[in-house]
């Protein structure tokens, strides 16, 4: 494992952990997320953290279940949501049943789907700001941690290059359009505001859009993952076919 530290003196603040295989990336993915579940609770009640769609984080989830924590004290949120049934293979919500809380002790978490079921998006989009507010009961809801991923184009959660969602400032939760689907989406404030921010990032085709999010120079346009600026670092994980030429 190498550690790169972003000398980045604006915006966010970057720690690239480059991860030999997909099994410790994984392993050390879980651990952080446990980690930070486990000082969430012994400073308040119950622990928020929103999660990543897709096919990279499956393996984390899959071990993070495992862990044996306080799981009923802890409310898993989504990052973003596809609009789709909560069945539908592509929904995030069920990668999640059939991951984390597949069997093991995550079994025991409260889960909180974006409720597609709605008429709209934009129902949607108000009833999940509306449960946000409820768990956190602040402006903007502080999360106690994020995990996000990376998309090729740059986007991170749903918020893609040229969309009016990452212009987003005045609300929690929005809608959001990618690859053909409405989304919605927590909003770059809301990703800020989180108490600690994880990216996963895994495979060549990724390499650009990393090397994009960690170049201070780079437009918040062209690759809105900078739009995530938390106070506290911002911690990496990498493959090294995804930090391919970064750790020079």
């Amino acid at each position: 494992m190498t550690t790169i530290d972003s000398p980045s003196p604006s915006a966010a603040r970057y720690r690239l952990e480059v991860v030999a295989s997909p099994e410790a990336m994984a392993r050390r993915c879980s651990e952080t997320i446990a980690s930070a579940i486990d000082l969430a609770l012994a400073e308040r009640d119950r622990c928020q953290i929103a999660l990543a769609g897709g096919r990279t984080p499956a393996a984390t989830y899959r071990q993070l279940g495992q862990e044996h924590l306080p799981w009923e004290r802890v409310d898993l949120l989504l990052g973003d949501e596809r609009w789709v049934p909560v069945e539908a293979e592509a929904s995030n919500a069920r990668l999640l049943r059939e991951t984390l809380m597949a069997g093991g002790p995550g079994r025991e978490a409260r889960l909180h789907p974006v409720p597609t079921h709605l008429a709209s998006p934009a129902e949607g989009a108000r009833a999940y700001a509306q449960t946000l507010a409820k768990l956190c009961g602040e402006h903007p809801p502080v999360l106690d941690l994020v995990l996000l991923g990376l998309g090729e184009d740059g986007h991170t959660a749903s918020l893609f290059p040229g969309t009016a969602a990452t212009a987003v400032t005045d609300q929690t939760v929005t809608v959001s359009e990618g690859k053909g689907l409405p989304r919605i989406t927590l909003t770059a404030p809301v990703l800020s505001a989180a108490r600690r921010v994880v990216f996963l990032v895994s495979g060549a085709d990724k390499c650009e859009a990393l090397g994009r999010l960690l170049d201070a120079a780079e437009s918040v346009e062209r690759t809105p993952a900078r739009l995530v600026r938390p106070a506290a670092e911002v911690l990496v994980f990498a493959d090294r076919a995804a930090a391919e030429g970064l750790e020079a």
